[in-house]
């Protein structure tokens, strides 16, 4: 069984679903759409998608949405975003497609996006007119690999 931290969630309708893992070493909670009734085609517009759950993240934790790796192969992708601790509305995913030939139908119940929790950390910045060095510098994209 794994540590844990409570989060508060109210499922805002009788069918709505719980986020869950479905594996031990899974670091990802599946979030489901909550269309009743009917499905959303998804195209390269982003488009929200509601999933009939709201929750209260504690401050201090970060809980981000993230895509799910077997929609995100087919070319369906999910505005990656962070549930802030002191929102209280209904989390809706924002979905898209990566090209026009790409059409995704969304049905009521399928797994649609994932939630990662870490702790945040709180820093201070402090200004300086020198960063300490390293041997890649300021040497930027594609520059520790070939």
């Amino acid at each position: 069984m794994r540590d844990s931290e409570k989060v508060e969630i109210c499922l805002l309708n009788e069918d709505s679903v719980t986020p869950r893992v479905f594996s031990e070493s899974a670091s990802g909670y599946d979030i489901y759409a909550y269309l009743p009734g009917g499905s959303i085609s998804i195209g390269q517009e982003p488009c929200r998608i509601p999933t009939g759950i709201a929750l209260a993240v504690p401050s201090g934790i970060d809980a981000q949405i993230r895509p799910r790796s077997g929609l995100s192969a087919k070319g369906v992708l999910v505005a990656l975003g962070t549930l802030d601790s002191d929102y209280r509305g209904e989390l809706f995913v924002t979905m898209y497609t990566v090209a026009p030939n790409i059409e995704h139908v969304v049905n009521h119940g399928d797994r649609i996006a994932q939630f990662v929790f870490s702790q945040i950390v709180f820093v201070n910045f402090e200004v300086t007119e020198n960063l300490t060095s390293t041997i890649r510098g300021r040497s930027g994209h594609g520059s520790t690999g070939k």
